[in-house]
Order: structure tokens, then C-alpha cells, then sequence
């Protein structure tokens, strides 16, 4: 399987901020979620990406050719969705497109016309005069027409309202359903990276904290309750969330590690409940802050 896109050692320092270094990899065919809170580095990493900020140091590869600003090839691969949506906003939303298309030989009129439809976007109307959400329905288009392999979404679903994202998330399933495209999603509505993601990275203050599939945080991820015969204060692979005299209440990030331990420990009445996405990525970057 190829990769498409490989970073490897990539930092860029500013004043008060360093990201990196960042190492990430993502294969053809499958859907990252890139997870931080505001300022922790996600849209540099894009913006590095796409050649719009240039690294202080490492390397960025997509479908095996770096992302060298004086060569242009690389770009055609690229769909990219900004975090800001820059359009000439005296002209329509259609003359905007007929302006992008003519810088990607694979545009696709036909799916183009689907996309408008679909999102019932308002495309002779100025750019000026579209709400927020048909902003970003506009930008998406611009994204998807020339068949991007690799697409790499910075907030997609910003402004947009349930029924919309959940158009685009359907839209985003087919693009990747062949298995010859990938997708780099950051985002701060989970829900919407829980339904389409296969791995997830976490990202805070520059710094990744962890990349793993997506299965593995809801199958080892548990809220467990117990009481214990003596008293402890600390657990392997938790946190703990409430103590009242031998009752706990824990998180755990490895399950049966610690139930295994509990069971060592002669614990009684252990119950345990599933966690969502939401719930995991929130332990995960409170535990991780620096």
C-alpha cells in the first residue's frame, strides 16, 4: 500500500510557538483524524503540507514526491480545505470554480454538478453574499471537483448544520470507498471523526501525543467501578476519577490490563462501561498537557 503522505522530522518555530518535530505517515485509502485543541498545531501541520509555510526543518512527502515549492506536479494530488475561505468575492460561485478549474487538468464537471445539487449551494449568487455554511459547501467543491487523491480538511464541517455534514461525511465515505484516495481530517466535532475515521491522532502544544486506529481506543478504553477490601491510591494504565471510603471509580486506557490487576487485588462488584470518542479524546489530551 502506498503512503500518501509520509512527514518525517518536520518542525517550524515562531515566536511563541513550536510545532514538531512531527513525524506521521498516513497509507492510501484510509481516513486520519488529526485531534487537538485551538493553537496546538493542526493547521501549521496542513499549512506545511501544502507548501503555504515552509518547515524549518524535516521532509513532507505526497504519494512519494516532496512537496518541493518549485515544482507543481505534487499539487494536483492535494484537495485542501482551509481553516479560512478566500474567494474573489465580487464574482459568483460558479465563476469562482471556472477560475480553480482551470489550474487542474482532472477537473470533473459532471461530479462538480453533483456536488451543487447535492448541497442545494445558491451558485450564482456572489461570493460575498453566501452565508458562513455555503462558504464552506463552496470551498469543499472547489476541494473535491478535480478528484484529489489526498484530501486534507481543516475544520470541514465549521458553520455547516447536522443535515449538511452529515451530506458531506456521506460524500467524504465515497470519496475513500475505492481505496485509491486518503483523507486528513482535523476537526473539533468528534462525532463527525468517530464515524468516518480509521486512525486518530492526538496533537497538543505542537507536541503528538499518540497515533492509533480508532478500534483500539474504543476496545481498550473502560469506566470501571469497584470496591476494594484495602485501600490504593494508584492503578496501571488509569486514572482516578472519585474515591468514597473502598469504592472506586476509575478510567482505564488498558481494560483487561486492569482488570487483571483488580482481580489480583481480590476487587468486588467491578462493572465496567464503554467510553465514546468524545470521552477518550478529552482524557487523553487533559492527561498529556504540558
Amino acid at each position: 500500500m502506498k503512503h500518501a503522505f509520509k512527514i518525517d522530522g518536520m518542525e517550524k518555530s515562531f515566536q511563541e510557538f513550536k510545532l514538531g518535530p512531527i513525524n506521521l505517515e498516513l497509507e492510501q485509502g484510509m481516513v486520519m483524524g488529526y485531534i487537538g485543541p485551538n493553537g496546538s498545531g493542526k493547521t501549521t501541520t496542513m499549512h506545511c503540507m501544502v507548501g503555504l509555510v515552509k518547515p524549518d526543518l524535516g521532509e513532507v512527502e505526497i504519494f512519494n514526491r516532496k512537496n518541493d515549492s518549485n515544482k507543481t506536479n505534487w499539487k494536483f494530488d492535494i484537495g485542501y480545505v482551509g481553516d479560512k475561505h478566500v474567494f474573489y468575492e465580487n464574482w459568483s460561485g460558479m465563476k469562482n470554480l471556472e477560475f480553480l478549474q482551470q489550474f487542474y487538468p482532472n477537473w470533473d464537471k459532471q461530479f462538480e454538478s453533483e456536488l451543487i445539487k447535492r448541497f442545494e449551494i445558491p451558485i450564482t449568487k456572489k461570493a460575498k453574499e453566501l452565508s458562513s455554511g455555503n462558504r464552506v459547501k463552496l470551498s469543499l467543491i472547489g476541494a473535491l471537483a478535480h478528484r484529489p487523491k489526498l484530501l486534507l480538511l481543516d475544520e470541514p464541517t465549521s458553520g455547516l448544520d447536522p443535515v449538511v455534514r452529515t451530506e458531506l461525511l456521506d460524500i467524504l465515505f465515497e470519496v475513500v470507498e475505492s481505496g485509491e484516495r486518503a483523507i486528513f481530517y482535523s476537526t473539533h466535532i468528534l462525532s463527525d471523526i468517530s464515524r468516518i475515521a480509521d486512525e486518530l491522532t492526538f496533537i497538543n502544544n505542537g507536541q503528538i501525543m499518540l497515533t492509533t486506529p480508532k478500534e483500539d481506543l474504543t476496545e481498550n478504553w473502560r469506566r470501571i467501578s469497584f470496591k476494594l477490601p484495602e485501600p490504593k491510591t494508584t492503578f496501571i494504565n488509569t486514572q482516578v476519577i472519585d474515591v468514597e471510603g473502598n469504592n472506586y471509580k476509575i478510567i482505564s486506557s488498558n481494560f483487561n490490563a486492569t482488570l487483571t490487576e483488580l482481580k489480583n487485588l481480590r476487587a468486588e462488584n467491578i462493572t465496567e462501561s464503554i467510553m465514546s470518542i468524545d470521552e477518550i479524546a478529552v482524557q487523553i489530551l487533559k492527561n498529556n498537557k504540558t
